[in-house]
């Protein structure tokens, strides 16, 4: 550590915190444990990583502060430091969109190309909720919906939902939503019920960025 200059010893920290945002798996992993606490196992078993592979990423994470643990029996669980981890996550998005060509070709050729329309973003979300106007879906798997989702909303998983379309009401907007900006289960459920003739839409982000917006969620 530079002892003799505090900037750079600052720099240096910070360089370490940057340091463990560069791996796409570790960034995968913030993705997963920002849905709600997880445990080695379960984080492994989501990621398709061994459990060693993801513990390893996990102590990279914990020791730039970017996420905790806690002991459960033999059991290791991790959560987020938090809502600021959601924040950073976001800023390194905005800046790869707007700055990073194959970004941008990602974009266009895989998520546009099932939702081209624009999103709901919070804001609206928040005025059509108050005046009863949506149906919300969410599309993630029942035990990340069970760790935390938006108020009434509905939960199918995207592997249930052709079986599960009468659920659905054909008269009002469905508004899905998922793990984040560009979680695929939500592109795919939009462009699924769409060619079911669902008049639906996708909310911006996720449910982590709702929650980290202090916004209200439900638990269970």
């Amino acid at each position: 550590m530079s002892s003799n200059n505090p900037k750079m010893a600052l720099f240096e920290q910070f360089a370490a915190v940057a340091k463990a945002l560069g791996h796409a798996h570790r960034l995968e992993l913030l993705e997963f444990v920002a849905q709600g606490e997880r445990s080695v196992d379960s984080l492994a078993e989501r990621t398709g990583l061994t459990t060693a592979n993801a513990s390893q990423h996990l102590h990279q994470l914990r020791r730039a502060g970017l996420v905790t643990s806690r002991r459960e029996g033999k059991r290791v669980i991790y959560r987020l430091s938090g809502d600021s981890v959601v924040s950073l996550l976001a800023s390194l998005r905005h800046i790869a969109e707007q700055n990073v060509a194959e970004v941008q070709q990602i974009v266009h050729g895989y998520f546009h190309a099932r939702d081209a329309l624009e999103p709901v973003s919070r804001q609206e979300l928040v005025a059509r909720m108050q005046g009863g106007l949506v149906t919300l879906l969410d599309v993630r798997p029942e035990d990340e919906f069970l760790a935390g989702h938006l108020p009434d909303a509905l939960n199918i998983p995207l592997g249930e939902l052709e079986n599960r379309l009468s659920d659905l009401p054909q008269e009002q907007e469905i508004i899905a939503y998922c793990r984040g900006a560009y979680c695929v289960l939500s592109f795919e459920a939009v462009a699924r019920l769409r060619e079911c003739g669902f008049k639906v839409r996708r909310l911006e982000e996720g449910y982590p960025e709702w929650k980290a917006a202090e916004l209200p969620v439900v638990t269970g």
